[in-house]
């Protein structure tokens, strides 16, 4: 296939969770197939957090091999259609590009990548096209999801080889951790990383943390949850990265923000993680360790619905007292109220939950992941 202009849309909703969706789908695209990215950002200071090297300053500029634009309005009068435009969940692109694209004799290939989701709706809604109202375009909805019927998840050709080079050399992992100021985890220790949003669960956690048999490192980027973790210990202070605090058989690291890679690092060792939104949700689970995902709370509690069904596809290959007990542990700490003794029961189904978290992700890939489906779309349309 023809090298192919990639136009994608991010606005900066929630800080880390859409840009660091669309930012690791523009490098897997042109690093894996050649296609050439720009990416337009509205909000390009969250962005540098993720993505360190980039220039707040300059409204284009080329990270790696993404050209990276400050979405503004009205867009630059260098402003080029490309031949495939995504808008990352639902932004409205602007009115004189969808004009511009109406006035090209060869219509670009419109696509609306939507958020996450496990709900079985999605399988019928995805690559319907949606007819303009005004103008001559079709917008077609591209799904991420969990089945061969959605456009399944992002994932880095060579991600999971690495995680096991990674989780394999433990000498590696203690080398990086004293670098962060972070020791090994003690003998028979558990080490745990917590990146959610604000909970009072995240205090009750903390407190059954302290008063557990063993020792239990905790990794706490930060993050909106940090308020509730110092509550839990009962620290007035506001916490800085480089703290650290110990309580009972707990040791609590604050971490700084890091990139995506850095990230990763964290996910690949630990024992346990507990990760909110899109991005990290989906990094926990390539993880191949046990996760909780603390999904973003929705009115009329419909992000419990969306929970649920995450955990119908989840838990379908698990033995029930090991699905039983994660499915308590997520929803309680979902709804604000986690019992002492969800931490212990999911702990008796240890066994069981890392068996799984191992096999997981291979079920996952088994139909190829978001980026080869996308582009595979893509040809079927424009070829």
């Amino acid at each position: 296939m023809r090298r192919l202009r990639w136009d994608i849309f991010c606005t900066v909703i929630d800080n880390f969770g859409d840009i660091g969706v669309t930012w690791r789908l523009a490098r897997q695209l042109a690093a894996q197939y050649d296609a050439d990215v720009t990416l337009w950002v509205d909000d390009l200071t969250s962005f540098a957090r993720i993505a360190p090297a980039l220039d707040t300053t300059q409204a284009s500029q080329m990270l790696g091999a993404i050209r990276v634009r400050h979405w503004s309005v009205p867009l630059p009068p260098d402003t080029v259609v490309a031949e495939v435009v995504i808008e990352a969940f639902g932004c409205y692109l602007p009115d004189d590009y969808q004009q511009a694209m109406a006035a090209c004799s060869v219509k670009p290939l419109w696509l609306n990548l939507e958020y996450l989701s496990a709900e079985a709706w999605v399988e019928n809604c995805h690559g319907l096209p949606s007819p303009h109202p005004q103008l001559p375009l079709n917008k077609y909805f591209f799904f991420p999801g969990f089945t061969s019927r959605t456009g399944g998840l992002l994932c880095e050709q060579g991600l999971l080889a690495e995680r096991d080079a990674w989780q394999a050399d433990q000498a590696a992992q203690d080398a990086y951790w004293l670098t962060q100021g972070i020791p090994p985890c003690p003998a028979g220790g558990l080490r745990l990383s917590l990146f959610s949003y604000e909970s009072t669960a995240a205090r009750q956690w903390l407190a059954t943390l302290a008063a557990s048999a063993q020792p239990v490192q905790l990794l706490l980027p930060l993050g909106k949850v940090v308020p509730d973790v110092l509550a839990g210990l009962g620290i007035v202070a506001e916490a800085r990265a480089g703290d650290g605090f110990r309580c009972g058989q707990l040791d609590v690291f604050v971490l700084p923000m890091t990139d995506q890679a850095g990230y990763d690092r964290l996910l690949w060792s630990c024992d346990f993680n507990i990760v909110r939104g899109e991005d990290s949700f989906v990094r926990a689970q390539w993880a191949g360790r046990p996760f909780a995902w603390h999904i973003y709370p929705q009115e009329e509690h419909a992000h419990i619905e969306k929970l649920n069904a995450f955990l119908v596809h989840y838990c379908a290959a698990l033995a029930p007292g090991a699905a039983t007990a994660l499915r308590d542990f997520m929803l309680q700490w979902n709804q604000g109220q986690l019992a002492p003794q969800a931490w212990e029961t999911l702990r008796q189904q240890w066994p069981l939950l890392q068996q799984h978290a191992r096999v997981w992700p291979q079920q996952l890939l088994a139909d190829a992941d978001l980026a080869a489906r996308l582009v595979q779309f893509v040809k079927m349309r424009l070829q």
